[in-house]
């Protein structure tokens, strides 16, 4: 299938320009998944326990997602280019007060959990959204490769953030603010100029040569009020929220647990090594799309699903170095990163791609739900693990109880189907 391609007055538009742009943009919002690096710093700088470090992380996928549910009914009736617009200004915004009143943990909520983070909703939502027009005849891949780029963000601002925060405890307090200066400058500029490039094709447009084929795609058009009176909602909701579950857990513990193992096993930095996972998240987004493409997207999830158990209970929980805890979290990042990829594409799939932003935009609040709740959940744990003396049973029920979590999700993917349209 080329990807040059033509629109209803036969005027050429090269569709992958779009898809560049979208990647690139994903990136940069990508830096959600590098909140990891902040902890240590934070709990030397504050005196912070694990609760409290990963707390605007949380609110921050929590403003993410209830942003994307605005963001998605608003991008589909005016477009994604004031939308994004509008999500890179604030992103901007909350990593700029994050740098004035970040030094106190309500003020680093607010500024970068709730700002910045809705800056991320109502941007993340515009590229999906676009692309699912642009190529209704890939759509698992074209949003694995337009979310992959919101995977592999860590591998950019994991080193990154490491260089410019620094080890030097006495200068955390300067280091730390310049940092989230320095990411403002950087969203202001690269995500509200992407968005410049960002429009819809015109409505009933194909590509060249393309036939949607017979039961491929969603006949009639249903939008959000009607999606959420069917059951395939709620049983989509609660496979995202079990499914992406392990995946967040593991971003939000990934650099305190990669920190502890390197002061054993001096193999790699920290940084460097969330890099490496993040490289697992992004391909598992592009990868997963097209097995679905291929092979269905019930089949992708089973398999997504199978690794992220693996991950668990053949890696995590009783991972003894430092390249067997690497392996069990990039496989838990790969497994995850396919939740974000098929999510969108089941949406459009069974509600039509008319309404997607606004239609996976709620879908989406199983993500946010799920990474405002579990890994608040699981740090709680691993906290009074700590207290009693024994971390390494902590660990043990917080990988044990995910892997029961990744098999509930299995369960309720078998009973899936589409939605029959009257």
């Amino acid at each position: 299938m080329p990807l040059r391609c033509y629109n209803q007055a036969d005027m050429p538009t090269n569709r992958v320009v779009y898809a560049a742009a979208a990647i690139f943009m994903q990136v940069l919002l990508g830096v959600i998944y590098s909140w990891s690096v902040f902890r240590g710093p934070l709990a030397q700088l504050h005196g912070w326990n694990r609760s409290e470090t990963i707390t605007p992380y949380r609110y921050s996928i929590l403003a993410f997602a209830a942003s994307m549910i605005i963001a998605g009914f608003w991008q589909d009736r005016k477009g994604p280019r004031l939308v994004a617009t509008v999500g890179g200004f604030l992103l901007g915004t909350g990593c700029l007060l994050a740098a004035f009143i970040g030094d106190t943990l309500n003020g680093l909520v607010l500024a970068y959990g709730i700002v910045a983070g809705a800056g991320v909703g109502f941007a993340y939502v515009t590229p999906i959204a676009m692309c699912i027009k642009w190529f209704p005849d890939k759509r698992g891949m074209i949003v694995g490769l337009a979310v992959m780029g919101f995977g592999i963000g860590p591998l950019l601002f994991g080193p990154l953030l490491e260089s410019l925060i620094g080890k030097d405890p006495a200068q955390l307090g300067q280091t730390i603010p310049r940092t989230f200066m320095i990411l403002a400058a950087i969203f202001y500029v690269g995500v509200i100029g992407a968005a410049q490039l960002y429009k819809v094709p015109p409505a009933g447009w194909r590509p060249e040569g393309w036939t949607p084929p017979p039961g491929g795609a969603a006949a009639v058009e249903i939008p959000a009020a009607g999606m959420i009176r069917t059951w395939q909602f709620y049983a989509l909701w609660l496979v995202y929220f079990l499914g992406t579950s392990v995946g967040l857990t593991i971003i939000g513990e990934a650099s305190p647990l990669l920190q502890e193992m390197a002061k054993k096993h001096a193999v790699m930095q920290a940084g460097v090594a969330l890099g490496v996972m993040s490289i697992f998240n992004g391909v598992g987004r592009l990868a997963w799309g097209s097995v679905s493409d291929k092979f269905g997207r019930k089949v992708a999830v089973y398999g997504m699903c199978a690794v992220s158990v693996i991950a668990c209970l053949g890696f995590l929980r009783s991972a003894s170095d430092f390249y067997m805890l690497l392996g069990g979290l990039c496989c838990g990042a790969f497994a995850y990163g396919g939740y974000l990829a098929l999510m969108p594409s089941f949406t459009a799939d069974y509600f039509g791609p008319k309404n997607v932003g606004a239609n996976y935009g709620l879908l989406f609040s199983a993500w946010g739900l799920c990474g405002f709740l579990v890994p608040g959940y699981f740090a709680g744990i691993l906290d009074r693990a700590r207290q009693a003396g024994d971390l390494a049973a902590g660990y043990s029920e917080v990988w044990t109880t995910l892997s029961v979590l990744a098999f509930a999700g299995l369960g309720i993917t078998l009973l899936l189907r589409p939605p029959v349209h009257e």
